[in-house]
């Protein structure tokens, strides 16, 4: 799981904090004060294999096959992780509009 120190995918770096969310060290230092300690990379572990499965999942969708090395190199791709933060932002919209509009129940 280990990235090259330097490392950077052919789209730049991607990061949690480039789409306005908190660091890997915010994060850690979150958990650790809810009594989970975590240090900044394993924040980051956890993240990169959850997009993992995420590109696992999309893979399977479209009948292709990936090895693990290159689950990794798209899960650290900051392309792939723009696509996903997007599309959840999109399902977060689309789930508050259709409860505002019925007042919030389901009719």
């Amino acid at each position: 799981m280990p990235v090259p120190k330097g490392f950077k995918t052919e789209s730049g770096y991607g990061t949690i904090k480039k789409f306005d969310g908190k660091t890997y060290h915010q994060i850690a230092d979150e958990m650790t004060d809810m009594g989970f300690k975590m240090k900044h990379s394993y924040a980051r572990t956890i993240y990169i294999n959850s997009l993992k499965k995420v590109a696992a999942e999309i893979s399977d969708l479209y009948g292709l096959e990936h090895d693990d090395k290159e689950l990794l190199r798209i899960a650290v791709n900051a392309d792939f992780q723009e696509s996903v933060r997007d599309f959840m932002a999109r399902i977060d919209s689309d789930v508050n509009n259709s409860n505002n509009s019925s007042g919030g129940f389901n009719t």
